[in-house]
């Protein structure tokens, strides 16, 4: 389940991607917009800069802007960010692996297969739903 710091960094980043090439936003204008809790966006943003996929310029005419292409900013992008691996357990992670501790046996896991099948498939999907997506069926 996405978390709401996830939802609400989803919501911020398809906000700045609508006005991508043509400035930036206040921290104000897009939590009146989205409907975030004003406080909470500033520590998003702050991740997402830190992590380089947004910027911001100070000043009268100041605000945050989208330093990537919407094309290239994907929903697993943000999931990984705020919400860790896309991998329902970590044995199956391509970031985050490790070893169950109560596997005997991870060739011959019953589990671990399908699960990898389910990871293949949720990496593909959340990757593919760039920010560029979702203004386009807005």
């Amino acid at each position: 389940m996405l978390s709401k710091r996830c939802k609400y960094a989803l919501k911020a980043m398809v906000c700045l991607a609508r006005v991508y090439k043509q400035g930036q936003l206040t921290i104000a204008s897009i939590a009146e917009q989205e409907n975030i809790p004003k406080k909470f966006l500033e520590q998003i943003l702050l991740e997402l800069k830190r992590v380089k996929l947004v910027n911001s310029k100070k000043g009268v005419a100041g605000g945050y802007y989208l330093i990537k292409d919407p094309n290239e900013v994907s929903v697993a992008d943000l999931y990984r960010i705020f919400d860790g691996p896309i991998a329902l357990t970590p044995c199956v992670s391509l970031n985050y692996y490790e070893p169950c501790d109560d596997c005997v046996d991870e060739e011959t896991c019953y589990l671990r297969n399908q699960l990898i099948e389910i990871r293949d498939k949720t990496r593909k999907s959340m990757s593919e739903a760039t920010l560029q997506r979702f203004i386009d069926n807005d």
